[in-house]
Parts: structure tokens; sequence; C-alpha cells
């Protein structure tokens, strides 16, 4: 997102204020730019400038250098995955724009960026499953070669270890961010250990997934297993059945912070660094 000042706004004591803002879409869910850093008061005559890159470099580029011409003051560039990425380069202007990270960090530690607390998530999954006496729990999430469900899959283990527990199959259940995939590992999971009592899942498609496969089993959820799922996708986690206990990354704070540290930036008083936003535990009928 990008406030830009011109040289007049909609009266003379007002100036032009240009929103903007560079990123990428996940089908709705975790759409930072139009949900979260909107939401602090804009002054008269804001003006919107949304740019989707579609995660090409190319189009971030061409989206950059249309944002610098309308000589913005500042740039927030928010990120579909949570893996870091380098730092903005390669466009005259850059270099004197503040610009914040959200949800993708900087490589940069000079740079601003504001995440999601992927720890603190798991461990309000395991508090929460701990709490209504599960034991044997087993993790199901995406790619290994995505930072989320490693950094999940880390943060898990590490709440387990410290409650004197392990996962149920011994090991994290790497696959892809589908409901098909929570399917097919809720199979293998109950195949390699059947005293698994709850499944915390990667993100909501995949926790859909494995409600789907324990109910074709029989298996009655929360009764005989809980499940839990991460995103508090509501097209997902309502429609489950049973409705998902999820985590909420709480995308329209993440926003809200990055519009303020862009703010701040743009005022010469910079907070460099990783800014963490708490995510928040929704507790529905799956638990």
């Amino acid at each position: 997102m990008a406030w830009s000042t011109g040289a007049a706004g909609p009266c003379s004591c007002c100036p032009l204020l240009t929103l903007g803002a560079v990123g990428c879409q996940d089908e709705g869910r975790r759409d930072t730019t139009r949900g979260g850093a909107r939401l602090p008061p804009q002054p008269a005559g804001a003006e919107p400038a949304l740019c989707d890159t579609r995660g090409d470099a190319i189009q971030e580029q061409h989206h950059l250098r249309n944002l610098l011409d309308r000589r913005v003051d500042g740039i927030i560039v928010t990120g579909r995955r949570t893996d870091a990425r380098a730092p903005l380069t390669g466009v005259t202007g850059l270099e004197s724009t503040p610009v914040v990270y959200v949800l993708s960090p900087s490589t940069d530690p000079a740079d601003t960026s504001v995440v999601s607390d992927d720890r603190g998530a798991a461990g309000l999954a395991m508090e929460h499953l701990l709490a209504t006496g599960r034991t044997r729990i087993a993790h199901v999430t995406g790619p290994e070669h995505h930072a989320a469900a490693r950094d999940h899959a880390r943060h898990t283990g590490e709440h387990l270890e410290a409650a004197e527990l392990g996962l149920s199959t011994g090991r994290v259940h790497f696959g892809e961010w589908s409901e098909a995939w929570g399917r097919r590992a809720a199979d293998a999971v109950l195949r390699t250990a059947p005293d698994t009592d709850a499944f915390f899942c990667g993100n909501d498609q995949i926790a859909r997934g494995v409600a789907d496969a324990l109910r074709e089993r029989g298996v009655d959820v929360p009764g005989e297993i809980a499940a839990v799922g991460y995103d508090n996708w509501d097209t997902m986690a309502l429609a489950s059945r049973p409705p998902l206990t999820t985590i909420d990354m709480n995308l329209a704070e993440i926003g809200r912070i990055a519009a303020l540290r862009l703010l701040e930036a743009i005022d010469a008083d910079a907070t460099p660094g990783m800014h963490t936003v708490p995510c928040r535990l929704v507790v529905r009928e799956s638990t």
C-alpha cells in the first residue's frame, strides 16, 4: 500500500493522498491490501491504487515504476506466502521511498516487515487441544519447501516437546494445501497411529479434507478425534462438517499495523525490523 502527496488536494489546505498496494492475492483469504491496510483513518482526498502482481517479478517492477511515477510517498508490499523475499530494487526512486513488507518479510533486517506470529499460533492450537484432553496429535501441512509449512511444523513440535509429548505418528506429514491431501493424510495417519485423537492442520482446506475422511470412516468429530485448521477462511471453515476450530491470522490487524508503520516512516520515524502480530484461536464444533 502506498501514500503519496501531490501539489494540491480537494482544497488548498489538504494534500492529495494516493493509496496503492503492490502484492498478490491468495484466493481471497489473505488479501491484506483490501482487508487490512485500509483500516486506519484516511485523510480527505484519499485515492486507492491497488496493484496485483500475480506473483510475477516483471509485473512487480512494472507496477513499482507506475507508482513511483505518481510520486508516491511510501509503498506496502504484500505476499501470498510467508517466505522471506529480497528487498525491492531496480527502480529509480525506490532508494528514497519508504517501504513496508507484509506477510513475506524482507531479508534485509534494516527494512520494516510486519508478519503473523506463527509460533504463537501453534501454541494456541496445542494449548487448546491439550486442554481438551488430546495427547496423540498429528500434524498435517503443506509442501515442505514453503516456509509456512516448515514453521508451523517446527513450532508445533516445540510446543509438544515442552508438554513432554510427541507427534502421534512420530513425524510431520508434508503434502499439499488441498482438501484431497487432507483426506489422504488422514487415512495415512490412522493406518500408522490408529490411536490419534487430534489433527492440527496447516490450513483450513487440509482440515476440511481431514474432517471429511474422518466422517466417511464413521469417526465422531470431535467426540473421538478433534481437528484444528489454520487461516479462518470462512469459505472452508464454516462449510466444513463440523465447522472448524481454526487459527485466525488477524490479517486486518496486520494490515493496520503495516499502514501505521508506513506512515511513521513517511514522517521520518521508521521502525526497522520484524514486527509480529498475534494470531487468535476461533473455537468451533470440530474441537
